[in-house]
């Protein structure tokens, strides 16, 4: 691959057929079965204040999960990191979100068997996402407990990084259909499981709760369990009846789009605290651990 210089693209850059591009040339075929059968998996990192968080925690997700869709892509670990960095460097972003992407690829024309396709690896750069806006934070997020169900873990395993997102994306039309600001779904028995791109939290008494199967394991979401940990707030990984969320005294997200994202409103009734004291110490504390060597990979720009 060719180097890239800083700023090369400003706004952002992508990584396709093996060279850096500005991200209006960043295009997939019609005819990949990642647009035409969602048979693609991805991951999401970000940059801060001018370095990766946690790019090693990505990346072996990532890895991990192209063993379990069986596929595959032409680059190793470093070469990756390599590449990574250069879609950052590239648009000159400092607060950056970053995605790696694996496609089936185009098999031979009416070829209907994946192995005969050739996976196609892309990365891209674009500014930090955010999923809500500062303004909105700060006033507090009205979250919507949809009564829709997440795809179960038996038919799409949800600790790959997936764009199955029709139940996750009908349920948001349903929260903005009675003027609330996002979702969340529910598993066969009614237990709270994920929303679109974040792991959900509760506290209640002084303990976080949070769903133990049928979810993405977020990177922010183990950030998240590992400051409990660290800051001695008891945490517990189970089931999270729907009923008991509604009876919480905190809600939180957890996001690479936002990392710690307290909720106010739970389908327009207030919640007793907000932003709340323990969603107030993990949100400090994960910002926080941004500058902790150990979390930091900083790009050479």
């Amino acid at each position: 691959m060719r180097a890239v210089q800083t700023g090369q693209f400003e706004g952002g850059s992508a990584f396709v057929d093996g060279e850096f591009v500005p991200l209006s040339e960043a295009k997939i075929s019609m005819f990949d079965w990642g647009f035409t059968r969602s048979d693609v998996t991805y991951d999401v990192a970000t940059t801060w204040q001018g370095a990766f968080f946690r790019l090693d925690a990505h990346m072996d997700r990532f890895f991990a999960s192209l063993q379990k869709m069986r596929l595959a892509i032409p680059y190793s670990r470093a070469e990756l990191r390599e590449i990574l960095h250069g879609v950052v460097r590239a648009g000159g972003l400092q607060d950056a979100y970053v995605a790696m992407v694996c496609t089936r690829g185009v098999p031979p024309r009416g070829a209907r068997d994946p192995r005969l396709a050739q996976n196609r690896f892309y990365a891209y750069a674009l500014p930090y996402v955010w999923i809500a806006s500062r303004e909105k934070q700060l006033a507090g997020l009205d979250l919507h407990i949809s009564e829709r169900q997440r795809i179960p873990a038996t038919s799409v395993d949800p600790t790959v990084k997936n764009y199955h997102w029709m139940d996750l994306v009908q349920s948001l039309y349903d929260a903005y259909d009675q003027g609330r600001d996002t979702s969340c779904v529910v598993d066969a028995a009614g237990n709270i499981t994920e929303g679109p791109g974040f792991n959900v939290f509760m506290v209640k008494n002084g303990v976080v709760h949070t769903a133990d199967s049928g979810v993405l394991e977020g990177i922010s979401r183990r950030t998240a369990i590992e400051l409990c940990e660290r800051l001695q707030i008891p945490v517990h990984i189970a089931p999270v009846p729907s009923a008991a969320l509604r009876a919480a005294d905190e809600v939180f997200l957890t996001s690479s789009g936002g990392g710690i994202l307290p909720i106010a409103r739970l389908d327009g009734v207030a919640l007793p605290d907000f932003p709340g004291p323990v969603a107030g110490r993990l949100y400090d504390a994960y910002w926080a651990i941004h500058e902790e060597a150990q979390y930091r990979d900083p790009v050479a720009y």
